[in-house]
């Protein structure tokens, strides 16, 4: 049997990259992707149909349809749709709208170290150093870095390299993805001095720490991912205070989970504000948790303390970048950020969204307990409700468009509304349907 002529062949209809190229709508995707992104996109329509698996006519329209979904990111947003209002897996705190328009605002070029009056260099990030000291005027001064590791590696760096940091057994405590606290400290050269037991620890244990070893500050940190209970005793701020100011040995408290002020919701959550009150003379603190910013590490305490390390040497490579800065600035100036809007939702109109979700499915509401997240209050609850789905729609959920993420317990799929935007309810509804539809 003879083969078919040339001319036959069907791949010599595969449309050539520079016609692909020159399509409107591919045009303007390469000003929103780039070039290589979308040469990628084209190549792979063209390999397609030479091996046979779309026919030639068909290139055009795979390649306009996948430069359309196709993200500059490589992060997918997703709906929480947990009940976790902090949750690690999914970025921990979303900013504000009041952050995000900064954030886009400081993208480009931004006064971050220029004094506009003048034309001289200025410190960088002076505006959100005053931000955060408004926010918390119980601080004499602050300083942001990238993450709360790095501030509690900045601080023991400058006080305390080459000599002791006294820390309470019961407060070695190990954070997110094995890392931890005692082991970052000991990488900057100082040296640990453990002092009482698991579940107590007295005032006398640090003040003979104090007297017997060379101590470049007192380290008291909160368990922020879990709880001790029963026979327990620890040392207050206020007794570390005089116990430091006695032997001139600064004292640091690392509260975790970033509240400036109380919040009547979480009263055993410690506050920057009233620990400073008690006697810390510095207060580290995460910036993407309970305050709701981006990622950083907040350091707040007395003004010479503050201006020692910020510095320091090491200060100058845990700086957090102009993105964050303004971010930070934006979320401790502005409107309530959406965590402490999740942490706060009433739960009368979550029950109402729930039974309209559920109504509009076909599938029960269930009380269902909210969590914090991200290390803060471990254990305390936040009454709501949840839409009960079978076990099977989790993974379609996570998989769908928009990805949607639930919480799998006892042999269900739970999606819980407290931090989803009451806007969004049509979309998870949609995916939803889409997920049932799918099984």
């Amino acid at each position: 049997m003879s083969k078919p002529p040339e001319a036959a062949d069907p791949r010599r209809h595969i449309p050539r990259t520079d016609a692909l190229l020159a399509l409107p709508a591919v045009s303007e995707a390469r000003k929103r992707l780039g070039d290589t992104a979308v040469r990628e996109v084209v190549r792979d329509a063209q390999e397609a149909a030479r091996r046979g698996v779309i026919p030639p006519n068909d290139v055009e329209r795979r390649v306009v349809e996948a430069l359309t979904a196709h993200r500059v990111s490589s992060a997918r947003p997703v709906l929480n749709a947990t009940g976790v209002v902090v949750h690690t897996n999914l970025g921990r705190a979303p900013l504000s709208a009041a952050a995000l328009e900064a954030v886009v605002a400081a993208s480009g070029y931004v006064d971050v170290e220029l004094d506009l009056h003048t034309g001289q260099r200025s410190k960088r990030g002076a505006a959100t150093r005053a931000a955060l000291w408004q926010a918390c005027p119980a601080a004499g001064d602050a300083l942001m870095v990238n993450n709360g590791a790095a501030a509690l590696v900045l601080a023991t760096t400058a006080l305390a390299a080459g000599r002791a940091v006294v820390i309470s057994r019961g407060e070695m405590i190990e954070i997110g993805a094995g890392f931890r606290l005692t082991e970052l400290i000991a990488s900057t050269g100082a040296r640990l001095h453990e002092v009482g037991t698991t579940n107590r620890t007295h005032l006398r244990d640090y003040a003979e720490a104090v007297a017997g070893d060379d101590v470049g500050a007192i380290l008291k940190v909160h368990p922020s991912n879990f709880r001790v209970e029963g026979f327990t005793s620890e040392t207050s701020l206020t007794e570390l205070r005089d116990l430091g100011r006695a032997h001139d040995v600064p004292v640091i408290a690392d509260i975790g989970s970033g509240l400036l002020q109380p919040d009547p919701l979480l009263p055993d959550e410690p506050d920057a504000t009233t620990a400073l009150t008690a006697g810390a003379d510095l207060v580290i603190a995460s910036g993407d948790k309970l305050l709701g910013g981006p990622q950083a590490g907040l350091l707040l305490g007395d003004a010479a303390l503050v201006q020692r390390l910020a510095k320091h040497p090491l200060a100058r490579a845990v700086r957090a970048d102009k993105l964050a800065l303004a971010a930070m600035e934006a979320t401790v100036g502005g409107p309530r950020p959406p965590v402490h809007e999740y942490l706060h939702a009433d739960a009368d109109r979550l029950r109402v969204r729930a039974e309209s979700l559920g109504a509009a499915t076909g599938f029960p509401v269930v009380e269902h307990d909210g969590r914090v997240g991200g290390g803060g209050a471990p254990g305390v609850p936040l009454p709501g409700w949840a839409v009960r789905l079978p076990v099977g729609a989790a993974q379609r959920l996570r998989l769908g468009d928009p990805a949607v993420l639930p919480r799998v317990h006892e042999s269900a799929c739970l999606v819980d509304l407290r931090c989803i935007p009451e806007a969004d309810d049509a979309r998870v509804l949609a995916a939803i349907k889409q997920a049932l539809a799918d099984q």
